[in-house]
C-alpha cells in the first residue's frame, strides 16, 4: 500500500512478514477491485490491526496466517468481550467483524488458509436508529450566511461554509462529496447540475437549485485564492484542500448559537433533504437516485421518519388524539 496513515502496512507491527504481505494485497484488492472508500479502507485496516495486537499480546509473538487458522470461536468472543469492556459499542464491533471477515475471505480465496472461527460468531445486534431530520427553518438557518453575521471569521470563510452546507441540504450531498468537488465542477450561472462521486466510486448527477448556486457564486467571488480548474472547489484558510472537520466544527458552533441539539450535524442536513422532500410528495425512487443509495431499502428508512413526524403532529394537534374529559 502506498497510502499514508492507518492503512499503511508497516503499521501492522503485530503481524509477521508473511501475513503483512497478504494484508497489503488484501488492502490493494479492496481499493482497486472493490473500489472501497478511503475512510472505510482505513477503518477495516484499523480493526484488523486491533485484533492482531490483542492476539500478539496473548502469544508473545507476531501473528502469522497459521495463527489465524488456529483461532477458535471462543478466542473471537474473548476479543469481542475485551473490546466491549473498553467501551466499544455493538455498531463498531459489527463493523470490526466485517473487516476481519473480509481479510479471512481474501486469504481463503487465495488458497492460503481456511478460517472458520468467525463464521460461528453471531453478529452483535444493533438498534436501527432513525435519522434525525432538522426543522425546515433550522436547516435553512444553518446554511444561511446571515446567521453568522457578527462572527470574527473572514467573510470568504463564512461564505464557504454556507455554500458547503447548502449543498448538503439543497442537493442531498454527503460532506465528502461536497468538499470533493473540483473547481471545474462548480454549479454556477446556468449550470444547475453537479456530478459527484459517491460510495463505491459510483457517480451521479444532483440538481442544484438557484439559491445554492448563488451561495457558491458568492464564495467564489470572495475567495482570495486562484482556484485551478482541476483543484478543489472548497479550500481551507491557507488554500489547501478543505477538511470535513472544519465544517463539522462550524456546525457545532452554529448549533450552540441557534440552540439546536447535538443531532444537528452536517449529515443531518442530508437527512433533512430527504425527509423534507418525502414530506412534500417526493417519491422514494427519485429520492433514492438523488441520494445515491444503491438499494431502495436504504431509502425506505425515510418513510418511517416521515410517519413518525406525522404521528407526533397528530398527537399534538388532533382533538381525537387527546384524552377526553369524563
Amino acid at each position: 500500500m502506498t497510502e499514508s496513515g492507518p492503512s499503511r502496512v508497516d503499521s501492522f507491527t503485530s503481524a509477521g512478514a508473511g501475513l503483512r504481505g497478504e494484508i497489503a494485497a488484501w488492502l490493494e484488492h479492496l481499493k482497486g477491485e472493490r473500489r472501497m472508500a478511503q475512510l472505510t479502507l482505513e477503518a477495516y485496516a484499523r480493526d484488523v490491526r486491533q485484533l492482531l495486537d490483542v492476539l500478539a499480546e496473548g502469544t508473545g509473538s507476531r501473528i502469522e496466517i497459521k495463527d489465524l487458522e488456529g483461532l477458535s470461536a471462543a478466542d473471537v468472543r474473548a476479543f469481542m468481550a475485551r473490546r466491549r469492556s473498553e467501551g466499544v459499542a455493538n455498531r463498531s464491533l459489527l463493523r470490526g467483524l466485517a473487516g476481519v471477515r473480509s481479510l479471512c475471505r481474501f486469504l481463503e480465496r487465495e488458497g492460503l488458509a481456511s478460517i472458520g472461527a468467525f463464521s460461528a460468531i453471531r453478529p452483535p445486534k444493533t438498534p436501527r436508529s432513525l435519522p434525525k431530520a432538522l426543522a425546515v427553518s433550522d436547516a435553512r438557518d444553518l446554511a444561511d450566511p446571515e446567521t453568522r453575521a457578527g462572527e470574527t471569521r473572514l467573510p470568504w470563510i463564512i461564505a464557504r461554509d454556507a455554500a458547503v452546507l447548502a449543498l448538503l441540504y439543497g442537493a442531498g450531498l454527503r460532506i465528502s462529496e461536497a468538499i470533493g468537488l473540483r473547481r471545474s465542477d462548480a454549479p454556477t450561472g446556468r449550470r444547475d447540475v453537479v456530478v459527484v462521486k459517491g460510495k463505491g466510486g459510483k457517480t451521479r448527477s444532483a440538481p442544484v437549485i438557484e439559491p445554492v448556486r448563488d451561495l457558491i457564486q458568492t464564495y467564489l467571488q470572495l475567495c482570495p485564492y486562484n482556484l485551478e480548474p482541476a483543484g478543489p472547489l472548497f479550500v481551507g484558510a491557507r488554500g489547501g484542500p478543505l477538511s470535513p472537520r472544519i465544517i463539522q466544527l462550524s456546525v457545532e458552533h452554529m448549533r450552540g448559537a441557534l440552540g439546536l441539539p447535538d443531532t444537528a450535524t452536517p449529515h443531518a442536513l442530508r437527512h433533512s433533504f430527504a425527509t423534507h422532500l418525502l414530506g412534500r410528495g417526493g417519491d422514494l425512487r427519485t429520492i433514492q437516485e438523488l441520494l445515491g443509495h444503491a438499494s431502495l431499502s436504504t431509502t425506505q428508512i425515510y418513510t418511517a421518519v416521515d410517519a413518525d413526524r406525522l404521528l407526533r403532529a397528530y398527537k399534538s394537534a388532533h382533538p381525537r388524539a387527546r384524552p377526553q374529559a369524563g
